[in-house]
């Protein structure tokens, strides 16, 4: 009995283990099963293409240019193409909606705007970028060359996801085109300078998991798509500033817009250097002409509606919309001055050709539907200029498509853009320049417009003046108006199609600046598109107009060069526009733009095109301009020590004025070594030779004028006053990367520093030697003796202050290295350059023997020639 029940009780234990397994190989065999039935009904649908219907099925549509489809469940996208739109080209525009500013990715820059096509090979769709800056005449055998040598750029190629056979209609997956960089490359690339490189603010990995579609709008003619796209900095080194939540993911909005290439009877306009228009460059491949130029410039397309009538509206206006983020209290303002350009549309025939509308809080549009033209505004903690104008346009025509206005806050505000004070005497982000070795740095792109900048630093000095002279609230109404006129206009010129003209404001001479009925009929400057400096009179009773309010003689010619209606034949048409450009050698109607300008020290040599300059004696302008700073500098401790406030006006407008007197320095100075240039045709009336040197009258002016208000012992007295007041308010930890003491002398040798990194630049000097061959007269000896006796004469028997002590320490290091005494940094000057620095030298190294002055300046001289003599002795 016992041997059953064990036996039983084996048994029992063996089904129950066995069970399990039966089961578990059952659940397998069934498994089998179904999936031989799924690979049975996979063959039997073997062949057959998956279809747009099927693919879309659980999607939204948004029709228009081109259908995109929008998965409910996923948020995936497809893009339909008609059979039609494959082989054909488009216009791509992208700008950023929203981002960071210190990446250049802020709210309303414009970015790509190109032409591509959407082509088909075999299963799938390649869009390609084309290049639009040749052309082959047709009738030329050269044409059948025309891809020679002339790279493609396929940017994305995408497979065929379904088909419609009868219709032709292609279906793709969009998320690569929209959520990815083929299109934009978003990322900033990595600067090619490493301190540049390893200070700047970098993005991180493009994260298409965080990424989304935030909006998808499809018109007749365009379709937009707006992305966030979100980038991973997991071991971000750098955090940027307040603007950044944290640096490991930073959202960038960029909004993509398909244009359909548009078909209509517009007729581009060639370009001329003599007017300044914003433009397309086209080589003509088939011309044996030396300027083998096709070039268009950008405009609007204006028809008139009555083609007979000498004034006519346009069948279609340019028509902006003043967005409802603009304060209420400028929008009248903002709305009159954009009207004033329809004085020079006037010129050109046209009637009401700009309309200036106000976008009301209940409107069914933002400012992203490129079918507006939107003037915003921002307020940005990292402003990234005071003003921005900028268009989009076919690239094959010049046709503008549309266009924005960017206008930041800080422009009216109360406070400095710039966050270091005392960097560059106040103007950081204005002056792009290396001061210890003299060159300029890498300029912004030719398109850019810092208006807004310039004009915030000088609205900010105005409101100075009218502070300290105690000027009514009509004025400072006036004063406000007449900014921000000028600031619209300036944009909107860019939205029409101007570039920048930095001639403009030699427009009237000193004494009728203050003339308001000449200036309001002319207007201040030739031209709204240059960057004047202030209008301020010393004699407050005399002020005239501090903007310009109205567009200038230049405006109303360059608007009539570009805008007024073609000629119904080529020939006449050609004649026609010949005798607008014949014009431009008439005074009002000088023009320069960025590429002449002499901002930075080095750079271009005519010294009449410049920014924040006024009159066509600049140089006397400065003069009064010296005046009225120290006048102010005496004026500014009573009116900025106010009772339970701390003294952080006092010190912004003690940078303000810093940086005001070395803006007229740096306009002084250009006139050293300057070059007039005229561009007009050879044989145009009222031409003269294109390269005129500066006479050496001026050029002694304005060294004399630097000596005096520069270089001199008691330059910077006007400010002593001030110095025991200058204490920035303490915010948490601001001083905790440097000291708070006020950098006096620093901020007073970057002014002199800036002077003598143009005077003495190679460039500067290279134009000196080469100009004497052309009509110069003052030679490399008169200016090296010149600015020698300016840094030490004036002290030379007597002791010398610590200001002066800096600028001839700076002037002597100077000297050293361009004399080519150093063999581990060979001199970038020309032996004339080079002998004349080596005279000076030995003739300061005599001087430096004297034994007059005080303690400090016996032991600064012995300095100077311990200096000398080692970079001598080698």
């Amino acid at each position: 009995m016992k041997k059953i029940y064990l036996f039983g009780l084996l048994a029992l234990g063996l089904a129950l283990a066995t069970a399990p397994a039966t089961a578990q190989a059952k659940k397998k065999k069934k498994a089998a099963e179904t999936t031989t039935a799924a690979a049975k009904s996979e063959d039997s649908n073997a062949g057959k293409k998956a279809t747009i219907a099927s693919k879309t099925k659980a999607a939204k549509a948004s029709e228009g240019l081109m259908t995109i489809y929008q998965d409910t469940t996923d948020g995936k996208t497809y893009l339909l193409l008609k059979k039609d739109q494959i082989g054909q080209e488009f216009i791509y525009w992208s700008y950023a909606e929203n981002g960071l500013a210190r990446v250049g990715l802020n709210r309303g820059a414009f970015r790509y705007n190109q032409v591509f096509k959407v082509s088909r090979y075999y299963d799938r769709i390649d869009f390609e970028a084309l290049n639009t800056g040749f052309f082959f005449d047709p009738e030329n055998p050269l044409s059948k060359s025309a891809e020679a040598n002339v790279s493609t750029a396929i940017l994305l190629s995408e497979k065929i996801v379904a088909e419609d056979e009868a219709t032709g209609d292609i279906l793709i997956e969009a998320g690569n085109l929209f959520m990815d960089e083929k299109l934009d490359r978003v990322k900033p690339p990595k600067p090619s300078n490493p301190m540049l490189a390893q200070n700047m603010f970098a993005l991180g990995s493009l994260n298409k998991g965080k990424s989304k579609y935030v909006s998808i709008r499809s018109y007749p003619d365009n379709t937009d798509v707006v992305v966030d796209l979100v980038y991973d900095n997991p071991g971000a080194s750098n955090a940027g500033g307040k603007d950044v939540t944290d640096p490991r993911a930073i959202t960038i909005r960029i909004q993509h817009s398909i244009i359909a290439m548009p078909e209509n009877d517009f007729l581009p306009r060639r370009d001329d250097p003599r007017v300044g228009y914003f433009g397309q460059q086209v080589d003509v491949m088939t011309s044996p002409d030396a300027t083998n130029y096709q070039d268009v410039i950008n405009r609007w397309h204006l028809v008139k509606k009555d083609p007979a009538a000498a004034l006519s509206e346009p069948v279609e206006p340019i028509t902006w919309w003043v967005e409802n983020t603009t304060p209420v209290e400028f929008r009248d303002i903002i709305v009159a001055a954009g009207l004033k350009w329809n004085e020079a549309f006037e010129k050109a025939g046209f009637k009401n050709a700009v309309v200036m509308k106000i976008q009301p809080d209940d409107a069914d549009w933002d400012a992203g539907d490129i079918r507006y033209n939107v003037l915003r505004w921002t307020s940005s903690p990292y402003p990234p200029f005071g003003g921005y104008g900028p268009s989009f346009v076919n690239p094959r025509t010049g046709q503008i498509l549309g266009a924005d206005i960017m206008l930041e806050y800080v422009f009216v505000s109360n406070r400095l853009k710039q966050s270091a004070l005392y960097n560059n005497a106040g103007l950081l982000n204005l002056f792009e320049v290396d001061t210890d070795a003299g060159d300029h740095l890498a300029h912004d792109d030719h398109s850019a417009c810092r208006a807004g900048a310039y004009l915030q630093h000088n609205y900010l000095l105005g409101m100075q003046l009218l502070e300290t002279t105690g000027a009514s609230a009509e004025r400072k109404q006036r004063y406000l108006e007449e900014s921000l006129y000028y600031l619209v206009m300036h944009e909107m010129g860019h939205t029409l199609g101007l570039n920048h003209n930095m001639k403009a404001s030699q427009l009237h001479l000193p004494k009728d600046l203050h003339n308001m009925e000449l200036t309001g009929a002319m207007g201040l400057v030739g031209s709204v598109m240059d960057y004047p400096a202030v209008n301020l009179s010393l004699d407050t009773e005399k002020q005239g107009h501090y903007f310009t309010t109205k567009p200038g003689p230049y405006d109303m010619w360059a608007v009539e060069y570009g805008y007024s209606p073609s000629a119904a034949a080529a020939d006449a048409e050609e004649a026609r526009l010949r005798a607008i450009l014949a014009r431009s050698t008439e005074p009002q109607l000088t023009f320069g733009n960025d590429a002449d300008d002499m901002r930075a020290p080095g750079k271009a040599i005519d010294p009449r095109v410049n920014v924040n300059d006024m009159s066509g004696d600049a140089i006397a302008y400065s003069i009064d301009r010296f005046a009225l700073v120290n006048k102010m500098y005496g004026e500014l401790l009573e009116k900025y020590s106010k009772d339970d406030q701390s003294y952080q006006e006092l010190v912004q407008a003690y940078s303000i004025l810093g940086g005001e007197m070395m803006s007229a320095a740096n306009t002084v100075s250009r006139y050293i070594g300057g070059v007039y240039v005229d561009r007009a045709f050879v044989g145009q009336e009222g031409g003269t030779q294109p390269f005129t040197p500066v006479s050496k009258a001026d050029q002694q002016r304005a060294m004399q004028a630097l000596s005096s208000h520069v270089f001199a012992p008691d330059a910077f007295d006007a400010a002593e006053p001030l110095y025991n007041y200058l204490q920035i308010q303490r915010r948490g930890f601001n001083f905790f990367a440097q000291t708070e003491d006020p950098k006096i002398h620093q901020r007073a040798l970057m002014v002199q520093s800036m002077v003598l990194a143009h005077v003495l630049h190679p460039t500067t000097l290279q134009r000196v030697s080469d100009s004497r061959l052309y009509g110069n007269t003052y030679g490399m000896g008169d200016l090296f003796g010149d600015l020698t006796d300016a840094v030490f004469k004036a002290d030379m028997t007597g002791s010398v202050n610590s200001f002066r002590q800096n600028l001839q320490r700076v002037y002597v290091e100077r000297l050293i290295a361009i004399a080519d005494l150093d063999p581990k940094n060979p001199s970038k000057y020309t032996h004339s350059a080079q002998a004349h620095a080596l005279a000076q030298l030995n003739k300061l190294k005599g001087q430096m023997a004297s034994g007059a002055g005080d303690a400090d300046t016996k032991v600064h001289r012995a300095h100077l020639r311990f200096l000398i003599d080692q970079a001598m002795e080698g």
